[in-house]
């Protein structure tokens, strides 16, 4: 059987290396040559969990097409937010929990998404299904992305199936997965000897909506006045990659992951910036909103923006 390389999106967080390793080694159990790797570094978050369970990181790769004919996909499936060459490749797998959007296949293929809070928790399905063992490094892999995606459970995309399966992971990792989580959380808002440029990169997705090129990155901190006074420094980052890239506009969520409160920075098109300003009935300060309560990109930006083009 041929090898297929098990990828998570560009800019990969947790979620997306984690997922790309544990389903990597189910499908391997399965009878596949499978190999996990990733589109990006992983990056402090991930970084400290991969240490912690000694799990080396994926490979990093550019393209997929000079390697293999076949892919799966973990954690995306929008092209934008995949490999630049997806469409060279055949995808015989896709393990998802977002929205579906400008994805086709020539082929049938496998095909699991769920509305729940991170991907992991559908490869834990996925495990249990297949009667397959998950090793104890995986598992606190698993444990750590469910914890990263859903803000250790106080995310509103958390379900009843993500706090069952972080209590069976966590257990079979060995750990508490408060104390734990909260420390790994805290490993990735140290952004103080970060340029603004690699901040807004770092977590950061492409959607399209209603023809409108929009960006969205998230950046966790522990208390909002670390950004305070680089808003500017942050603006300036968003508005070059813009421009590169022609987004029509670019969103910024800081996250304080204590208090569940998330400030925008908002750079743009005035059309588009109204939209933003529409979308989340608040008025734009000096290209900045207060978000009280939003914590999820995927299920409290995405969709009201999405809506707001859309009229």
């Amino acid at each position: 059987m041929a090898k297929q390389l098990v990828f998570g999106h560009q800019n990969p967080d947790t979620d997306a290396i984690a997922a790309a390793i544990a389903y990597a080694y189910l499908e391997k159990q399965k009878g596949y040559d499978t190999e996990a790797v990733a589109l990006g570094e992983p990056n402090d978050e991930t970084q400290y969990a991969l240490k912690y369970f000694r799990t080396d990181a994926p490979r990093v790769v550019k393209t997929v097409s000079n390697e293999v004919d076949k892919v799966m996909l973990v954690d995306h499936n929008e092209p934008q937010q995949s490999a630049p060459d997806i469409d060279k490749v055949t995808v015989t797998h896709v393990i998802d929990h977002h929205r579906i959007q400008n994805f086709n296949t020539a082929q049938p293929l496998y095909y699991h998404a769920e509305p729940v809070g991170c991907v992991s928790t559908i490869i834990y399905e996925e495990y249990q299904m297949a009667g397959v063992e998950i090793p104890k490094n995986i598992a606190g892999l698993m444990a750590s992305a469910i914890i990263s995606d859903t803000l250790l459970l106080k995310s509103p995309t958390t379900t009843a199936k993500d706090r069952t399966a972080l209590a069976a992971l966590a257990q079979e990792a060995g750990i508490d997965p408060k104390k734990y989580g909260l420390t790994m959380l805290k490993a990735g808002t140290n952004i103080a000897g970060k340029p603004a440029a690699e901040l807004v990169d770092e977590d950061a997705k492409s959607f399209e909506m209603n023809g409108q090129s929009v960006r969205i990155a998230q950046v966790n901190v522990v208390d909002l006045g670390d950004v305070k006074d680089r808003i500017d420094e942050f603006k300036d980052a968003m508005k070059q990659e813009a421009k590169k890239a022609h987004y029509d506009l670019f969103v910024t969520l800081v996250t304080n992951i204590l208090d569940s409160n998330t400030e925008g920075i908002v750079v743009g098109a005035t059309g588009a910036k109204d939209t933003f300003a529409k979308a989340f009935k608040t008025t734009l300060r000096n290209g900045t909103a207060q978000l009280p309560g939003v914590v999820s990109r995927k299920k409290q930006v995405v969709p009201p923006l999405t809506e707001a083009f859309g009229k």
